[in-house]
């Protein structure tokens, strides 16, 4: 039981172990970034303050931070420290911390819990967490590079308090870097310069971990003698990372380029060049599901009711990709780019919707009418409530000519059908209901 539930966090730092995590910080005063949450008034200074923390989502990119804040909370408080990572841990292995912590509280111990990438936790995984976490079995510290509030079942994201790391700044990452060099009981043994700052943290792009991961790389392939400066280049960097300036990461500005040239496409009804910058996104890393969602997204936005099962289809892709992962969840993503670029295209519900956000904001009337107006009881009925209401299957094609705006306001038109698909039908109906409204197009 000692091994699986180590009471040390970080270990003892040896050369073996990579750069990162021999010069992990020791204290919450060593902590470089995420001021917001560990300055003078942050609010996890509070809790290092009174030595108690309640259960934590981490939320932020990778090499930010989070697992040190995790190691840092086990230390302070003292209590059992389990580590879990979501890739290769199921039900019965949380259920056997669980078990483990319970007898632990018998003897008045308290378990920390940490688990790693919980957005990778599934539904079973999560709920097997809940009574332990709401009793205070255990304290769960977790860590995802994922939006909670998509990846985390609500009843467990209630539990927990949700902090959010952000990217290192450039000044932040050489901080990181230059404390290294003169702390690191390998490094500190040679005069070591970075000759390109900036190169390095265009590459590093916010993550402390890249950083000093580039670092080491580079250090390894370089002829060196103890005392003697060593200079790590560009070229060093590029050699030892067996690549040139990325071209795409999944933080920088090629990120947004790529997924807009990627949208665009699919808007331009273009499958082939669709396809060809999915497979760039795919080739650099980027997270399936983020793909997945421009595409529901996109579903509605630009094919709307032109084609209404597209958003269907999408939905049933993202659920796909969630389902399966990669590598296979390429195909679902491939066809569900192949669809949406070929259907045909409209924006009219998302032009309706964003005029109808501009007007509802001007100075308008907005009272419900009374023949609107629910009456599920008797004093509403005596004061007018549904009174007069046209109920519209009780006429003929189940339609009535009905005002259903506020008294006192203009009804005026917000959705304009498109001649595109499906869509030009709604359009022909549109304008055999409401005449007036529809007298002409936009």
């Amino acid at each position: 039981m000692q091994e699986l539930f180590p009471k040390d966090p970080k270990g003892a730092k040896n050369h073996i172990a990579p750069l990162a995590d021999r010069v992990r910080p020791s204290g919450i005063e060593e902590v470089i970034g995420q001021e917001h949450l560990i300055g003078e008034d942050g609010p996890l200074r509070k809790f290092f303050e009174l030595k108690e923390f309640p259960s934590i989502l981490f939320w932020g990119p990778p090499g930010v931070g989070k697992t040190t804040l995790a190691y840092l909370i086990a230390e302070q408080s003292g209590y059992n420290f389990v580590r879990m990572s979501a890739v290769d841990s199921g039900v019965a292995d949380v259920r056997k911390v669980i078990n483990y912590a319970k007898t632990q509280s018998s003897t008045g111990n308290r378990t920390l819990l940490f688990i790693d990438e919980i957005h990778r936790f599934n539904k079973s995984q999560q709920d097997a967490l809940l009574h332990a976490v709401e009793k205070g079995i255990i304290t769960l510290i977790g860590a995802t590079t994922e939006n909670p509030s998509f990846e985390v079942i609500a009843a467990l994201l209630s539990r927990c308090q949700v902090y959010r790391l952000h990217f290192l700044t450039n000044e932040q990452i050489q901080k990181v870097v230059e404390k290294a060099l003169i702390e690191d009981e390998i490094l500190k043994k040679y005069q070591i310069e970075i000759e390109d700052w900036e190169f390095l943290q265009a590459i590093s792009a916010g993550d402390a971990r890249t950083a000093l991961n580039a670092v080491e790389l580079a250090f390894r392939i370089t002829r060196k003698e103890e005392g003697k400066k060593i200079i790590l280049t560009r070229e060093l960097f590029e050699k030892a990372l067996q690549q040139k300036t990325a071209q795409y990461d999944k933080k920088g500005e090629s990120h947004y380029d790529t997924i807009s040239a990627f949208i665009k496409s699919l808007r331009g009804s273009d499958p082939d060049a669709a396809l060809f910058w999915l497979v760039k996104m795919l080739e650099a890393g980027e997270d399936p599901r983020f793909i997945a969602r421009r595409m529901v997204i996109f579903a509605s936005e630009d094919i709307g009711n032109a084609e209404p099962f597209a958003v269907t289809l999408a939905v049933s892709i993202f659920n796909a990709v969630e389902l399966i992962g990669l590598p296979e969840a390429q195909i679902n993503l491939a066809q569900g780019v192949t669809y949406l670029a070929s259907c045909p295209k409209s924006n009219a519900s998302y032009v309706g919707l964003m005029k109808a956000f501009m007007e509802i904001r001007q100075p308008i009337p907005q009272s419900v009418p009374l023949h609107l107006r629910n009456a599920p009881t008797q004093l509403m009925k005596d004061e007018g409530y549904h009174a007069g209401y046209q109920y519209p299957h009780d006429y003929e094609d189940g339609f009535i000519r009905e005002n259903y705006f506020p008294d006192g306001y203009t009804p005026k038109a917000f959705y304009f059908p498109k001649d595109s698909g499906r869509e030009a039908k709604i359009k022909e109906r549109l304008k055999a209901l409401w005449k007036n409204r529809y007298s002409q197009d936009e």
